[in-house]
Formats: structure tokens, sequence, C-alpha cells
């Protein structure tokens, strides 16, 4: 490499000047002659030289060798011996200084630059290797995945950052230990120790990947979710020289992965359940008509017998049994979100103060009861017939979890969701809520059991210990409030039921409405009556006439407007199924709104007001089935301009 800059470290003037002439000879360009070590070494920090050749033997306390040493040190200058001793001794020392090269005085001009030549080109591989090392280096820590190396042997030669923060290990503690001592890995659901893949690798030669599940189990304990894969690495001659394991943290993804199951799981009970409420919506619906019959008329004849009658206390039986009826097609339509709720601003905890003083008589002397009362607790949105329904049916079933005796804990308390967590549940949106909450030490349920326990008539109760609807109605009642109910529990660790109810939104002063005016519930005003139901429309017709009421009386909407068109004054109120054929009731009092200005409406039906959707803004819901007085008491009402649900005291 002519051109080259060679500083020259000879104290014998003579022969220094001999080899600078012999180098200017070979086209070599000498920057420099130095004597001493002192000299030499501020010679290459000052000319910065590409090749130092250095005697042996320098005048001073520090001789060539140890300046060789220095000048690697200090400027990374290769340097290249020239010296006229060849003992063992000095050559066995001249090693320590890793020279590039030792030649003997006195030599020929070829063998100087021949033995500059193979320095400069060492240095200069070197220099390349350095260079590319450090440019690997800097790779492999700036990247996200962790790395390990291990010789053909498993033995550890290389950690990254990343694999030290996710082992525990530091590069320097980890090299020349065995592999498995370094990556401990485990299966997560067996616990056992997971395949080793350099060994894999090793034994097969290929690239393998870790199985599913794989934990990583650092230095201190520290678990992590890991996915990985591993490779042989090669040596010049394509023969296998070790492994390389690349491997990453994926807990966030198994954590999503575990979240989106655990959504598509609730979303397909959400389906089913949808399912099974709309069957039970349906039948319950239907059922209800025929039950406003029976319950109408029977009420009406046995009022009208007397209680001598030898009939009466048949009609009470029918009665009875009719009510009973009333009572299981509700847990139906509650169920399946289609009963309609007296909804009102009230304080949860004293309606679970109140439902258990009736829990109290329920629950043997082997169940230890604790109740825990949130101070100022804010109010809820809900009916209180249906809360007290639900303390009573959590409360029982965690009595019948515990034949043998335990204990029966509820309390009450306050949460707020965000908007993930209220997708999650399937709440209409993030907000404050109040909580309910029945725990029991119980036998628990596995997780087949927790899957279905909302579903209707599902009990794991022997053949006459259970409805099935208990839970099915708690669940249907709290997610038409617009709040959502979580479950946890185990077999042999009891359960806990949590519910969650919306909070008031209303201002105090609306909860204080007007006190209740005296019930009339008779009347001489004219009523048009449109149910598509021949029983129920009868029915209703002979209460209305009985109470002294006028009644035109239709089968849908369109017969209606022909009715009104025949009549010489327009009705004073509207008395309509919402829901009927053709056209539906809420369709029929717009029209009628248009041509007979002034006229009061009331709608009847099965169904909330969250079913029906815009159908139910803003009009008067009577609810079915209903008795005589209840038909009587929302006509009078919506007749003197008063609401059918009056506002709590």
């Amino acid at each position: 490499m002519p051109g080259q800059r060679i500083l020259i470290v000879e104290d014998e003037f003579l022969v220094a000047r001999d080899i600078e002439q012999q180098l200017r000879t070979l086209g070599y360009e000498p920057v420099g002659i130095a004597g001493t070590s002192e000299d030499a070494l501020a010679q290459a920090a000052a000319e910065r030289p590409q090749l130092v050749l250095m005697d042996i033997r320098i005048r001073g306390d520090v001789d060539g060798i140890d300046t060789a040493r220095q000048m690697a040190e200090r400027q990374r200058v290769p340097v290249f011996f020239l010296t006229a001793h060849a003992d063992e001794a000095t050559v066995a020392r001249a090693r320590t200084a890793q020279p590039y090269g030792y030649l003997l005085k006195p030599f020929h001009e070829l063998d100087l630059r021949t033995s500059i030549e193979m320095a400069l080109y060492k240095h200069e591989a070197e220099r390349r290797l350095r260079d590319s090392e450090r440019r690997y280096a800097t790779t492999l820590a700036s990247i996200g995945d962790g790395v390990v190396a291990t010789d053909a042997a498993g033995v550890v030669t290389f950690l990254n950052p990343v694999a030290e923060g996710l082992t525990g290990w530091t590069n320097a503690e980890a090299l020349g230990r065995p592999f498995t001592e370094v990556f401990v890995i485990i299966n997560q659901f067996t616990r056992l120790p997971a395949e080793n893949p350099v060994e894999r690798v090793i034994r097969e030669g290929t690239v393998v990947g870790l199985a599913n599940h794989t934990v990583l189990v650092s230095r201190n304990g520290r678990e992590t979710a890991i996915d990985d894969c591993a490779a042989p690495i090669s040596d010049d001659a394509g023969g296998f020289a070790g492994v390389v394991l690349v491997f990453r943290d994926v807990t966030e993804k198994y954590e999503a992965e575990a979240t989106r199951t655990r959504l598509e799981e609730e979303l397909r009970q959400a389906h089913k359940l949808e399912a099974i409420g709309r069957l039970a919506g349906g039948i319950a619906h239907d059922f209800n008509n025929l039950l406003t019959v029976i319950k109408g008329y029977s009420e009406i004849i046995r009022d009208e017998l007397p209680r001598i009658h030898e009939l009466h206390p048949l009609v009470e039986d029918i009665c009875t049994a009719s009510t009973r009826a009333s009572e299981l097609t509700r847990q139906l339509l509650v169920f399946s979100r289609r009963q309609v709720l007296s909804t009102q601003p009230m304080d949860l905890n004293e309606t679970v103060k109140g439902a258990m003083r009736l829990v109290s008589r329920l629950i043997t002397e082997s169940i230890e009861i604790r109740a825990d009362y949130r101070a100022n607790l804010p109010r809820i949105n809900a009916d209180p017939l249906q809360v007290e329904q639900v303390v009573m049916n959590l409360a029982v079933n965690a009595r019948d979890a515990m034949p043998g005796g335990g204990r029966l804990i509820l309390s009450t308390g306050v949460g707020a969701l965000d908007a993930d967590r209220a997708r999650a549940v399937g709440c209409n949106g993030p907000g404050e809520f109040c909580t309910l909450t029945v725990s029991d030490t119980g036998h628990g349920m596995d997780a087949t059991t927790r899957s279905r326990i909302f579903e209707p008539f599902f009990t794991t109760k022997g053949v006459g210990g259970g409805t099935g609807l208990g839970l099915a109605t708690v669940y249907g009642i709290v997610r038409q409030t617009g709040g959502f109910i979580e479950v946890d529990s185990e077999p042999g660790k009891g359960a806990r039921f949590t519910v969650w109810f919306p909070q008031a939104r209303v201002q105090e002063e609306t909860r204080k409405a007007a006190a209740r005016a005296t019930e009339n519930e008779g009347g001489s005003e004219t009523i048009l009556l449109v149910e598509d139901e021949d029983g129920v429309r009868r029915l209703c017709r002979h209460i209305l006439q009985r109470a002294g009421y006028s009644v035109v009386e239709a089968a849908d909407g369109v017969a209606a407007l022909q009715a009104i068109a025949r009549l010489e004054r327009a009705p004073d109120m509207l008395l309509s199924d919402l829901v009927m054929p053709k056209m539906s009731g809420r369709v029929l009092g717009d029209i009628l709104g248009g041509q007979c200005p002034g006229i009061r409406m009331l709608f009847m039906s099965g169904y909330s007001e969250s079913v029906l959707g815009d159908q139910a803004t803003g009009i008067e819901l009577l609810p079915k089935p209903f008795t005589p007085p209840d038909l009587l008491r929302a006509v009078r009402r919506v007749l003197d301009g008063r609401p059918v649900q009056t506002p709590p005291a």
C-alpha cells in the first residue's frame, strides 16, 4: 500500500535514517523518527501514523514493548517490531503487546515491504471486523426483540439489552453459562418445563419456534408470555457454529386475545339470551291478553256474587290462579325486557333494607346474614318493587347454595364505568353507577353452570325444586334498568353477584311532585276503544260501560277512523292497543290528534318503552294484564289531565 504514513521508533540514528531511506524507496511516507518512548508516544498522537516500526530496545525507562502497548491502548496504532534480539524470553514478552509483525535485523528491502504490507492488511481487516461487530452490536441493541446466541454446545455467548431485561441476566453474567440456566421456560397451563429450543436446533439443525403458551421465568421469578424463533448459526465452512434465539414479550397480545375471546363469548351468550327472551316475551305477551280477559271477568263475577254464594270461593280460586299466572308471565317479560316498569328515582339502601326484612324470614338460623350499606348513596332510576325482587331472588339463590349453613353478605356501593368497559358489558354508555353485591359461602359454580345461570328454566335443582326463572328474572330487571350484573364463583368458593344500577339523572325536586287527588273511577265521557283482541276489547267495553262511560269500539285503526266519521261529535278519549295490525295505535293517535283537537289518549301494551321505541315516547301507557280497577283508574286520570304513573312522594 504505497503512500502509507509510517512512524520510525529507533534510538540508533544511522539505523533510523537507513530505514527511513528504504521506506521512501519503497514508496511509503515516513512521518518522523523517535528515539525514546516519550517521543514516540508524542509523535504518534500528533501525526496519527498508519503503522509504527518499533525497535524493542530503545533509550529510557520504558522499552519498545511497553511503548507498543500504550500506543495500542491510546491510538489503536498497529506496531511492527524491528529488533536484533530473538531470544525466547524477548519474543514471548513481545507477544503480549500483540504486534502486527516481527522482523529481525538486518533485513532486506523485500522482507521489509512484505512485512509492512502484511501488517497493514491485517490491521485493515481487523478494523473492518471491529466496524462490522460494532454495527452488529448496535443493531441487536436497538431492536425491540430479545436476542440470545449460543455456541455449538449450547453455551451462551451473547445477550442483547432486551434479553437482559426479560431474563434478568446481564450479558457479562450470562456468558459461558448453559442456555437452560439463563433461559428458563415453562408451559403457561401445565407449569411443566417447555422444550429447549436450542437443544432442538442442535439436534435437528433447522429453524424452530416455541410452542404456544410458553412463559419465560426470569432470574427473579417474574413471568412473561413469549413467542420466539431459534435458528442455527453457520461458520465460514458451512458447519454448525451455534444457535441464535429471537424472542418477544407477547403478554399484551395474549391479554388482547383473552379479552376478545371473553367478549365473543359474552356476545354469543347475549345473542342466545336475546333469542330466548324474544321467544319467552312473545309467549308471555300473547298469554297476557288471555289473562287480561280471565282476570278481568273473574274479578267482575267475584265482586257481583255475594260472599255467601256457593260459587264465590270457586271464583276466588280463579282470581288467585290468574294472579299467579300473571306473575309467571311477568317474570318472563322481565327477562325478555318487555315488561313495563314503574321507573322512578329511588333509594337503593332503603329498598334493600325493606327486602331484607322479608329475606330474614326465608333464611334458616344456620345462615349468618351481614349487611353493609354505603352512606349517602346516590339514587338510582328503577322500579322499587322490581329491585326488591332482585334482592329476594339473589338472597334465596344464595340460601339454596348453603344447605348446611354459611354466611350471606349484602352490601351497597358506588362505581364508575369508562367507555371501553361500558361497551364490554353492553351498557348504553359510561357513567356513575350504584352497586348491590350479594355474596355467599356456598358450594359455588363451575364455568359451565355460570354460563347458563341467567337462562330461563335452567336450574341445578332436582325435579320440582324450582322453575329456573329466579336469576333469569334478575337478569331481565337489571338489564331493563340500563345496568348489568357480574358473577364471580368457583366450585367450593361460594359466589358473588354484583349488580350495577345507573345513578338517577333527574333533579331532586322532580321526585317531590304534587300529592295525589282523590280518585273518581267513573264518568260519562265518550271513549273510542280500539283493540284487535276480541276478548280484551269486550272486557274493556264491559268495564267502561258499567262505570258510566259511552263506548265506541273498533277492531283496528282503519275501522276506528270509519267509526269516527259516523259520529256527530268527537269522542273525549282514545283507548287503544299500541301494537296492532294495519295501523299502530300511535299512528291512529297522530291522525285523531289532527282531526279531534283536545282528545285525550291512553294506550295499552304488554311491552316496555325500550322495546316499543319511538312509539312509546310522550304517551300514557297502561301495561297488560290489568284489573278492572286498574283500567278505570288510568282512564279517569287521563281524562282529568293527570299522569297515569304518579310521581313518588
